[in-house]
């Protein structure tokens, strides 16, 4: 007993000292939150002050959540210490909670300081951010001239639907460059106002501006690398192609491959003359479409050679021997109910399944396969669901000769034989087809 004393006096001693190490966290921590929220909202006036009020708006309401919260923190702490007696359990889920709302308080508070202090950051770094803007806008600006060349170099080698993309590039980029410098002046002058939430906009959208006016002129110097690709691979697929017609000459003379090889000759028909301008990638795009579609009816011809389809009588003569198998399936174990186990009715019910598709799948030639094949699977599931009703059957019923000995009262019905009709007969009817009422009718 002493042993047994000590341990729980020691096990006390724990649990009271992790207590008061969680009230001395709860103090410390509603301390912490208190000035956290006093700080903050020093930090909101200054960043409102910078920014406008729109971009401090997810700081204000957090501090607002936060100011509630604390609230209940407080509460808690104050019954904690009032005159009403409190056991340890109360406290301990009090102090548990205070530190909880606590510690979410200054998690909140630190991801929306955080997110502010980009801002924060980037609105006193607005007269160097103005400054690479227009250095930016005039590094641009030097390349219009190149861009417009390449772009006419480029019209004399490629037709007007490839160049689509790229013919307004110069002049799309032109017009942001100035949208650009305009929107540093227009910032620098909405900061002199003190209008700081207009001057971040214009300064926000400078800077997009000269972003999108490099990518322009980039996408121009892109094109060219790009469609001397697309014309090099442009050659491989012709070659590909030209082999390809040439080896459809041996598939299978079917009405798709016929159909596949017209349409990849008017693709290799269509393509640009040497010399003349060119659409390098839709003429790219069409071939390969073609060519994949060759490929394909070629393959499909060569399995089908191999493969050949099943007639129509087959299909049927597989539907109506799978009908067979299910109505004798059916048939058994509506006639032993009371005998027949899950197994067996899976099986007929997954069959019934499959056989309702089955309709559907025979007229169209395309699905004559997978007819053919449902069928077989049908009367497969039938026959395993025959054989497991008849193990099921041949399980439940009586291993001797009947009842009473030889049948039913000695000389018995179907004379003494198990495999008698009579005896069938009356293990079916005991196995749950007909209930008491008509049993005491056979009797009488």
């Amino acid at each position: 007993m002493a042993g047994i004393w000590g341990r729980r006096k020691r096990e006390q001693e724990e649990l009271a000292a992790q207590d008061a190490d969680l009230a001395r966290r709860a103090e410390q921590a509603l301390v912490a939150a208190d000035e956290r929220i006093r700080s903050t909202s020093d930090e909101l006036v200054f960043a409102e002050a910078e920014l406008g009020e729109s971009l401090t708006g997810d700081l204000r309401k957090a501090l607002s959540a936060v100011r509630t919260h604390l609230r209940e923190a407080f509460q808690l702490h104050q019954l904690n210490h009032d005159e009403i007696p409190d056991t340890p359990e109360e406290l301990r889920t009090r102090n548990a909670r205070i530190v909880q709302l606590c510690d979410w308080a200054q998690d909140l508070l630190d991801e929306k300081t955080s997110a502010l202090s980009v801002s924060i950051a980037k609105v006193r770094r607005a007269p160097e951010i103005i400054a690479q803007v227009r250095a930016d806008a005039a590094a641009l600006s030097t390349r219009i001239p190149h861009t417009n060349e390449t772009v006419a170099r480029l019209s004399a080698r490629y037709s007007d639907s490839a160049m689509h993309q790229i013919t307004a590039s110069a002049a799309e980029a032109e017009q942001l460059i100035a949208f650009a410098t305009h929107g540093a002046d227009v910032s620098e002058r909405r900061r002199e106002a003190k209008q700081n939430e207009e001057a971040n906009l214009a300064l926000e959208t400078a800077t997009e501006a000269t972003r999108r006016a490099s990518a322009l002129l980039d996408a121009v110097e892109d094109f060219e690398i790009e469609a001397l690709r697309a014309e090099s691979t442009l050659a491989e697929v012709v070659a590909d192609s030209r082999s390809d017609l040439i080896a459809a000459r041996t598939a299978p003379q079917v009405p798709a491959v016929a159909a596949a090889v017209t349409a990849l000759q008017s693709a290799l028909s269509a393509l640009s003359p040497a010399g003349s301008p060119g659409d390098p990638f839709a003429e790219l795009s069409q071939l390969r479409e073609a060519n994949t579609a060759l490929d394909d009816a070629i393959a499909t011809a060569r399995h089908r050679a191999e493969h050949p389809l099943p007639s129509v009588a087959q299909v049927q003569h597989a539907i109506d021997d799978a009908d067979r198998q299910l109505g004798v399936a059916r048939g058994l174990i509506a006639g032993h109910r009371g005998w027949i186990g899950a197994d067996a009715r899976t099986r007929l019910a997954e069959a019934e399944r499959l056989r309702v598709d089955l309709p559907e799948l025979l007229p169209a030639e395309e699905t004559r396969e997978q007819a053919l094949a449902s069928a077989r699977r049908v009367a497969h599931l039938a026959s395993e669901a025959l054989q497991l009703a008849q193990r099921d059957i041949d399980s439940a019923r009586p291993q001797d000769q009947g009842w009473g000995g030889d049948g039913w009262g000695g000389g018995g019905w179907g004379g003494g034989r198990r495999g008698g009709g009579g005896g069938d007969i009356a293990s079916g009817i005991l196995g749950g087809l007909v209930i008491g009422s008509l049993l005491d009718g056979i009797f009488d």
